[in-house]
């Protein structure tokens, strides 16, 4: 067997010709391809891979033998430590994206100063570990070029800099652009859609507002050759690159989310379980997962990941999904305090996942690609799906199977007075809502190994198993 033929490519990993990410039997790898051999050395000689792996900021990597290599044409084949998730910028909150953008600032720096730079600056360059954000495209790295300017420099603003300003100063759900417009929000969208108040913000004025004015004025440029040129000769010094990156890391670090109130975001301090009811369930959460012993989990409807930490602090890597963009941030909060690198906060709508998106429908894994996970819980959860959004309890139980290998749900019964107050503004059309029809429905997909009551509530927790086949 070839290794062309042992190989799969990473989906992706297509655009840069520098190299491509690839598995053999498992195992992640990147390979580097000859074009790219002087920046890659650069790297390696200058200490630039080792001191940022060091301080946490880039993902570590050994290289391995040529033999490894799944395509002709090889200088060097990397293998980097695994992630234990990856997620999308889409997926995170505006916290995460601030953070992503203030390591990408930081890795250029650091490049600069060995005498590199990053030859992009998308968003996808960077994953999480829990709250830590790291980057991990090796072959982002090129040697510098004396007065070339920042060719990552329109991709940033595109990819950090306008959602992030648009959710500042408008809305936090303008994050949830980043699904639509992989490569990231354009900067005369973003101009228009901003209070004209930005304008009086320097960075916001510069790195915006301006930088889209520039674009416009010259979007013809390719019309005119003498134009384009004067614009491929400019020069900036490094002292002025370093000055760029100064102001985009003080521009990104003056924006801020005044957090919405909602209802899920301060869901904990308003809800029907008395002190005993909530210890009964935490303790009823945690011994399930203890009989699971799962080393990836997936909370689906997570809020602020308080039962997440029972996974986490258990050892699990557990993602915490919520469509609440409040209670994301709060669980992030969270995370950052505790310096917990278990734990990763999404925002997430159940009702529209994640899909399988970008080029050929192969570039971005849809939540169900990427699982699944050793257990899923759902807790207060089906309710929502199943009165809130007008899903059937066997497609919901059906999604829930393709997510994971065993399963953690909470039945909330209509008496409940979260369900209650769900159908007194509604007409009750669920008849099949109930505890007989609910195991009805999952049966098929799980295997019941334990029900369990909750002291005093009405909800009864499941812990299943999925079933082969």
């Amino acid at each position: 067997m070839t290794h062309a033929a042992a190989a799969t490519r990473d989906g992706a990993s297509f655009r840069d010709p520098s190299g491509f990410v690839f598995r053999r039997d498992g195992v992640l790898y990147r390979q580097v391809a000859a074009r790219h051999a002087a920046h890659y050395r650069r790297a390696v000689d200058s200490g630039l891979y080792v001191d940022l792996a060091r301080e946490g900021l880039l993902v570590a990597q050994e290289e391995v033998g040529l033999e490894h290599a799944a395509a002709p044409g090889a200088v060097a084949v990397l293998r980097p430590e695994p992630l234990p998730f990856v997620s999308h910028p889409y997926e995170w909150g505006f916290a995460q994206l601030r953070a992503a953008a203030l390591l990408t600032l930081r890795v250029q720096i650091e490049a600069l100063a060995r005498g590199m730079t990053l030859k992009d600056a998308s968003a996808y360059n960077v994953q999480f570990v829990g709250h830590r954000a790291v980057f991990i495209d090796h072959l982002s790295f090129e040697v510098y070029e004396p007065g070339r300017p920042w060719v990552a420099y329109r991709q940033f603003c595109e990819h950090f800099v306008a959602p992030l300003a648009l959710a500042a100063h408008g809305d936090v759900r303008w994050l949830a652009l980043l699904r639509s417009w992989l490569e990231g929000v354009p900067l005369d969208f973003a101009s228009r859609a901003l209070p004209w108040r930005t304008r009086l913000r320097p960075g916001l004025f510069a790195h915006l507002h301006l930088h889209a004015r520039y674009q416009r004025a010259h979007a013809d440029d390719a019309r005119a050759p003498a134009e384009a040129g004067r614009a491929a000769r400019a020069r900036v010094s490094e002292r002025g690159m370093q000055g760029l990156v100064a102001s985009l890391e003080s521009t990104v670090r003056g924006l801020a989310l005044a957090l919405p109130t909602t209802a899920w975001g301060d869901y904990y301090a308003d809800t029907n379980y008395d002190d005993a009811a909530f210890a009964a369930k935490r303790a009823a959460v945690a011994g399930a997962i203890d009989a699971v012993q799962p080393r990836l989990v997936f909370d689906l409807g997570a809020n602020t990941g308080v039962f997440t930490r029972l996974a986490s602090e258990r050892g699990a890597y557990a993602v915490a999904f919520d469509v609440d963009a409040a209670a994301v941030e709060r669980a992030y909060e969270g995370a950052v305090e505790r310096r917990d690198e278990c734990l990763l906060p999404l925002r997430l709508d159940l009702a529209n996942p994640s899909p399988d998106q970008g080029f050929a429908h192969d570039e971005r894994a849809s939540l169900a690609s990427r699982g699944p996970a050793d257990l899923v819980l759902a807790l207060a959860l089906v309710h929502h799906l199943a009165i809130g959004a007008n899903v059937p309890l066997d497609r919901i139980a059906a999604y829930f199977a393709r997510l994971g290998r065993a399963l953690v749900v909470e039945f909330v019964p209509k008496s409940d007075s979260q369900v209650a107050r769900m159908l007194a503004t509604r007409e009750d059309v669920f008849p099949d809502y109930a505890r007989a029809p609910f195991e009805a429905a999952f049966a098929p997909w799980f295997a019941i190994e334990s029900a369990t009551a909750i002291e005093g509530s009405e909800r009864v927790l499941y812990r299943m198993t999925r079933r082969a086949g």
